[in-house]
């Protein structure tokens, strides 16, 4: 097993202030340094808050990134701290959820990229956005999302 270059990051192991909005916070990756072989990573966010941008008021989602890293994985701080920026800012559940996963892709250029995005319903509707890079490669174990589709009373 080979050690991780850690050199470049600039939030790992230091206290960082909370970005402000998504458009500042910083992403960081590092080297996989099992590139060449094909594997999924999942990060599940089941407490992840934006705001209304017509209300101010606040929208919750259960969301799960899955992807199949290529060269480079998302050092899982700055994503922590990419989510949260969110906490703050208003914007739409699709945009939210594709720019999320845009962020990553660009980042990371990773062999195949998902996120499924279950927002709770607020105004008695819920809206679930589903975005992928394309097919998932064949012969790659990929575990269903295990969120199910909101069902309230019925």
């Amino acid at each position: 097993m080979s050690m991780t270059d850690v050199s470049g990051l600039s939030q790992l192991g230091k206290q960082v202030d909370a970005p402000t909005s998504p458009e500042t916070a910083v992403l960081e990756r590092v080297p996989n340094s099992n590139a060449g072989t094909d594997y999924v990573v999942r990060f599940t966010a089941p407490e992840f808050t934006s705001l209304c941008p017509m209300t101010g008021q606040p929208d919750f989602a259960h969301i799960v990134i899955d992807y199949i890293p290529g060269e480079f994985l998302v050092e899982s701080k700055s994503l922590k701290l990419f989510l949260f920026s969110f906490r703050n800012h208003g914007a739409f559940h699709e945009d939210c959820s594709v720019y999320i996963a845009k962020r990553l892709v660009d980042l990371l250029a990773p062999k195949w990229l998902r996120i499924g995005a279950y927002w709770y319903p607020r105004g008695g509707i819920p809206i679930d956005v589903f975005w992928q890079t394309g097919a998932a490669p064949e012969g790659v174990w990929l575990p269903d999302q295990g969120v199910p589709t909101y069902r309230g009373r019925g």
